[in-house]
C-alpha cells in the first residue's frame, strides 16, 4: 500500500511539474516598430497591411496599437527621426488567403513589391510550397506576406 501511494505521488508531482512547465513558455506580446510619422505609418498598416487597431494605453498621440494575433500585438511609436535602411532579413511577416489579391492591393496603391531575390513584382516560392512577396513600409521596414494559409 505504501508502494502505491509513493508512485502515485512521484507520478503527480512529475505531472504537476510538466504541465507547470509547459504553461511557462515565453508568448509573444508585441513588436514595436519606431517610426518618423505615426500618421502615415498608422494608415499604411490599416489600408495596405489591413490591420485593425486596438486600444492602446498612452492617448499621447505618439502611439497606435495593432492586433497582429490571438495574444500579440504591433506598436507603431512615433519618435525615429529619418527612416535608415533595413535588411529584408529583418521583416514582418503576414499570412493572407490569396497572394495574388493581396498584391493586387499594393498594385492599386503604387506600392513596389519583390521576390526575395528582388525581382521587381516577382513572388518566390518555398520548398514548402508556399508563396511570398516582400514590400517595405513608409520607415523602410520589410514586411513579407505568404499564404501559408492553405
Amino acid at each position: 500500500m505504501r508502494f502505491r501511494q509513493l508512485l502515485f505521488s512521484a507520478v503527480f508531482i512529475l505531472f504537476t511539474c510538466t504541465v507547470f512547465a509547459q504553461q511557462q513558455k515565453p508568448v509573444l506580446n508585441h513588436v514595436a516598430v519606431y517610426v518618423t510619422d505615426l500618421k502615415k505609418s498608422t494608415a499604411f498598416y490599416q489600408t495596405i497591411v489591413q490591420l485593425d487597431t486596438i486600444p492602446e494605453p498612452f492617448h499621447d498621440g505618439l502611439h497606435t496599437w495593432f492586433s497582429i494575433g490571438p495574444l500579440s500585438h504591433l506598436h507603431l511609436i512615433q519618435g525615429a527621426t529619418a527612416a535608415i535602411p533595413h535588411d529584408k532579413h529583418n521583416h514582418l511577416c503576414f499570412t493572407v488567403p490569396s497572394l495574388q489579391e493581396f498584391a493586387a492591393t499594393l498594385d492599386k496603391n503604387n506600392i513596389d513589391y519583390e521576390s526575395w531575390t528582388g525581382e521587381k513584382k516577382g513572388v518566390t516560392l518555398r520548398v514548402d510550397k508556399v508563396k511570398q512577396i516582400y514590400f517595405q513600409d513608409p520607415d523602410g521596414y520589410w514586411i513579407e506576406i505568404n499564404d501559408a494559409m492553405k
